[in-house]
């Protein structure tokens, strides 16, 4: 959520951005939120002028009690009375403008970074960088549908008679690479020095709204309305609402924090060859990094980060590229995001397996999540996040990369001493 200072102070270039991000209404937005903020701070001041000239009135009874006045001791009661009456009308007027005023502020999404690119969508994102890891084939390579069904790593057909379409059963030596690759992410991460967590994977309302979910993502998630929790689209979620309401020490910054979870997304409105196979499910295991930080350093961490995820690309020798997510394609929350996409043989696309982002103060102003600074004063944390990485697209780019012409599939050499085979097939 955008800071009502930074609009106070910065309205102009909160309005360029978000006009950047093809937000159409924001400047009568971002003035009516402004609007709202004046009658609030004049709400709160006739308030305490109103209050200051109550106890001025109630001070004074005792004395005129004191020297006889009844009668004008009675009237300044009154006067009391209407004060209080006064006081009390300008609080449900100051409630009902703060209420307003979240209304919209939360309608507004985070302002872009200057450096992210200007752009409609996911046309318009812009490659940095391509690591080139040499896929060649004297055949033509099966997608990996086709592979998993050959060797029975997967059956979609269970799920879905299970659950639905969207949620696989993963066998064998198909269950035996997605606990290697959970295993092989979280050591990683662990060496670079993130603490690892096992949150829970359902949240409540405050929790889904503090990091962004709520309510941009609504119909996204799964609900359960009985109890009003959320499935987890991420592990996001739950481990950066850790340090909701919380005021840190700068000695505790940066907090480093590492998760795996299975992700629950309904993924509304998708449809054909992206969600085919393992492209797009409902159900699906992620390893997630998170990082509290000082607002100084969060690009410098979020460079960080990614080069985390692409020292796991490079290590299961996959090709893939680096992007930076222009404004029409960014989510809601990030002020900057990029994605690292592996090529996928079988397909021959390009499939998005991480997306890391710096909210800077957007989450941590919903979270209340602030750190006392060399000052002794408050101030915001800034929050940052990574896939790191999600396994279905990673799972599928590894068994189409690594098949061979016989019809078996290679194991990357890293990930063998967590499956203990090094082939299938």
């Amino acid at each position: 959520m955008l800071e009502i200072q930074v609009l106070r102070n910065k309205s102009e270039e909160v309005i360029q951005g978000l006009e950047k991000r093809n937000i159409r209404e924001a400047r009568p937005t971002v003035e009516k939120i402004l609007q709202l903020d004046e009658q609030r701070r004049n709400a709160i001041r006739e308030a305490d002028e109103a209050k200051q000239r109550m106890n001025q009135m109630a001070k004074s009874i005792g004395m005129l009690m004191k020297e006889g006045k009844k009668q004008e001791a009675e009237e300044a009661k009154a006067q009391t009375s209407r004060l209080k009456e006064s006081i009390k009308e300008f609080d449900e007027k100051l409630k009902e403008i703060e209420g307003s005023i979240r209304e919209l502020i939360i309608t507004l999404p985070n302002v872009p970074h200057e450096s992210v690119p200007a752009g409609k969508d996911a046309a318009d994102n812009v490659t940095l960088y391509q690591h080139d890891v040499e896929v060649a084939f004297s055949f033509s390579p099966l997608p990996h549908w086709e592979l998993a069904l050959n060797h029975t790593l997967i059956n979609w057909e269970l799920g879905a008679k299970i659950t639905g379409s969207g949620f696989p059963v993963y066998i064998g030596k198909g269950a035996k690479l997605q606990r290697a690759l959970i295993s092989f992410f979280l050591d990683m991460a662990n060496e670079a020095g993130y603490t690892e967590v096992q949150p829970p994977l359902m949240v409540n309302e405050d929790s889904a709204f503090a990091t962004g979910q709520l309510p941009d993502k609504d119909g996204q998630m799964y609900h359960a309305t009985e109890d009003n929790f959320f499935l987890i689209p991420t592990a996001e979620v739950p481990i950066t609402n850790l340090y909701r309401d919380n005021i840190l020490a700068e000695d505790d910054l940066p907090i480093k924090n590492c998760g795996y979870t299975p992700c629950f997304r309904r993924e509304a409105g998708s449809y054909g060859k992206d969600v085919k196979g393992l492209n797009r499910l409902h159900q699906f295991d992620k390893v997630e990094l998170v990082q509290v930080v000082h607002p100084e350093k969060s690009y410098e961490v979020l460079e960080e980060m990614t080069n985390h995820v692409a020292g796991l690309l490079e290590a299961l020798k996959l090709p893939y590229r680096k992007l930076i997510l222009c404004t029409g394609d960014a989510t809601f929350t990030s002020a900057k995001t990029y994605d690292m996409e592996v090529f996928s043989a079988g397909q021959e696309r390009w499939l998005e397996v991480s997306s890391i982002s710096n909210f800077e103060t957007f989450q941590t102003n919903r979270l209340k999540l602030r750190f006392k600074n060399s000052n002794k004063k408050t101030q915001l944390a800034h929050s940052l996040n990574g896939s790191a990485l999600a396994l279905p697209r990673i799972l599928a780019a590894i068994l189409e990369n690594n098949q061979q012409e016989d019809g078996s599939i290679s194991v990357p050499e890293v990930l063998r001493p967590y499956t203990r085979f090094d082939h299938i097939g």
